[in-house]
């Protein structure tokens, strides 16, 4: 099912929000909800954000692709145009549309999770079972 069809099925009884500021103020409170770093999810030109928290689903759009360096760990990271994940307490699966640049090659990431809170890591892994930790504070928000 591709990312566009699990919004549809998703978006009756979601909270759905529009607009740049307004989303990603609801992106930020998202995380906060699931105790990930606020800083996870820089996007840019924000036109949708929705939760179904039934589901756990959440999907954010923006208006174009964006890159962005993690600067505290220097890792590139992609941000398609529409990005959808299942959430919970301190963790992202089944997430669609972030990559991650490995060496020369971009790895599509699957899920996001801390499993200790008191280790002060986070686990990015892929679909393929490969995974990479890194520490929280270099996902908080970069001013």
């Amino acid at each position: 099912m591709s990312s566009s069809q699990q919004i549809a099925s998703n978006r009756e009884n979601a909270e759905v929000y529009h607009g740049d500021s307004l989303c990603k103020q609801k992106s930020k409170e998202l995380l906060e909800k699931i105790s990930l770093p606020k800083g996870l999810l820089p996007l840019d030109d924000v036109v949708e954000v929705g939760f179904n928290e039934a589901t756990g689903f959440v999907w954010l759009r923006q208006k174009k692709k964006k890159e962005h360096i993690f600067r505290r760990i220097g890792r590139k990271v992609a941000y398609d145009t529409e990005v959808t994940a299942f959430v919970e307490d301190r963790r992202m699966r089944g997430l669609t549309g972030v990559k991650s640049k490995e060496l020369l090659s971009w790895v599509s990431l699957s899920d996001i999770y801390i499993d200790d809170p008191n280790s002060g890591k986070i686990t990015f892994g892929t679909s393929s079972g490969l995974s990479r930790s890194f520490p929280v504070s270099a996902f908080e928000e970069e001013n």
